[in-house]
């Protein structure tokens, strides 16, 4: 492994409560030494980063992958390129493949297979056997196993006393689990939020209800039973309020947030004259939700930033709106997104450092895997950031094989530059330069 040294960048890192000029040193694929004016040993490559920011690698901890099963929408090599070419340097792939990632056997597939992907991939377990809500899955065999937690995303868990068993199993086992919080009755046939402008357009709605009852069903169970308890893809504000009361009441509870649900409404669907791309499960709500998304991520009361990347071939998107399926990609597109709003100035209290931690530090700190910091003596996972790049979206240009995405020919501010996984350069001003050797 190359010798490098990353020189004059300004590096946050959370996890230190770091923000300075530095440098860093990695050898052997780890970095060693975080300090200023480092001398480069004769056989170090440098980086010139003046001018640029310095991350701790980001950490998307939720992505559909779609392998095994549907590898024509997405594989997890074109996953982790995209990822890489977005500046991720590793992602936990959702269970809902076919065949449903609930047994070891699914679980080993995608660890194998990722061995020599782009960027690291880590496994989540279903936590049902075939996501049918019924019969908890093997989920302590597939945590041995490498699974990092164990979710039915794509589809809620109705049976609440199997959500109550999982979460009590879970506690033996310190296992995460992670709910996508809907109830299929209430958004049975819905295709957009349900409000004034599904009203107008005449397409059955998803009632904020949907998300914010089940949402207040596992956090009575969390509080029953322990463990912990990761909510996916936040929407509404009264999800917000509930999560911020919970832990209030120190429960183990953590959430994400998604940047289509924290910059797009329900009148996207309107405006882009029902174009499939605006989609999505859970819909894009109201401006009233969205800002409340943005209060409880600036407060801390949701903990992550994550893509819900969830590819689909074009075929599958270019049909009449009730027909489409749900999902937009957005490992290309997530980090640009939410440096354009920082410098834009559009939401006060938005920080570099506030993305580091919310897009890499707590990632990391809630899948319990390596990564979301430049500690010393820490695989040399980074990203590399010019705030002053300007770049457009053009999914024509993706490593991803999905296309789906209501920001196409956005021109953005900020971009990654550099992404470095186990000290190797995976991604280089845009283009992904050669496949990580497998570590470990």
């Amino acid at each position: 492994m190359k010798t490098l040294l990353i020189k004059g960048g300004r590096v946050i890192d959370p996890s230190r409560n770091r923000d300075a000029q530095a440098d860093l040193l990695i050898a052997d694929g780890h970095i060693k030494k975080v300090q200023k004016d480092i001398k480069p040993p004769s056989e170090a490559e440098v980086i010139e980063a003046s001018g640029l920011v310095v991350f701790p690698g980001l950490i998307d901890m939720h992505v559909h992958l779609r392998d095994p099963g549907q590898e024509y929408k997405e594989d997890i090599f074109s996953g982790a390129r995209a990822a890489a070419a977005g500046g991720y340097t590793a992602l936990a792939a959702m269970g809902n493949t076919e065949p449903v990632a609930d047994d070891p056997s699914i679980i080993r597939y995608v660890k194998g297979r990722a061995e020599g992907a782009a960027v690291k991939v880590y496994p989540i377990g279903a936590l049902s056997k075939q996501l049918e809500g019924k019969e908890m899955a093997e989920i302590g065999r597939m945590k041995k196993f490498g699974a990092v937690a164990f979710s039915d995303d794509g589809k809620p868990v109705a049976n609440g006393t199997l959500m109550r068993n999982a979460l009590q199993y879970s506690v033996g086992i310190d296992a995460l689990i992670i709910a996508h919080e809907e109830d299929p009755f209430l958004s049975a046939g819905g295709m957009m939020h349900e409000g004034s402008v599904s009203s107008i357009l005449g397409l059955r709605g998803i009632p904020a209800a949907a998300e914010e009852t089940m949402l207040a069903r596992d956090l009575l169970l969390l509080k029953m039973s322990g463990g912990r308890l990761h909510i996916a893809h936040v929407s509404t504000a009264g999800s917000v309020e509930m999560l911020r009361r919970a832990k209030a009441e120190g429960l183990q509870v953590t959430a994400e947030v998604t940047p289509h649900h924290l910059l797009l409404t329900d009148r996207a669907v309107k405006n882009t004259g029902y174009h499939t791309h605006t989609k999505v499960n859970p819909p894009l709500r109201s401006e009233e939700d969205r800002q409340a998304l943005w209060e409880g991520l600036l407060d801390g009361t949701i903990d992550a930033i994550a893509s819900d990347h969830a590819p689909h071939h074009p075929d599958d998107k270019d049909v009449e709106y009730d027909f489409a399926p749900f999902g937009i990609s957005g490992l290309q597109t997530s980090l640009p997104l939410m440096l354009d709003q920082l410098s834009s100035g559009r939401v006060k209290g938005l920080s570099l450092s506030l993305l580091a931690e919310k897009m890499s530090t707590a990632p990391a700190r809630i899948l319990g895997v390596e990564g979301g910091t430049l500690e010393a003596g820490n695989p040399a996972d980074i990203t590399i950031i010019d705030p002053e790049k300007s770049c457009t979206v053009n999914p024509e240009k993706w490593y991803s094989k999905s296309r789906n995405t209501p920001f196409a020919g956005l021109q953005l501010k900020g971009a990654p530059v550099y992404t470095l996984v186990n000290g190797r350069v995976v991604m280089k001003e845009g283009v992904v330069v050669e496949e990580r050797e497998h570590v470990g």
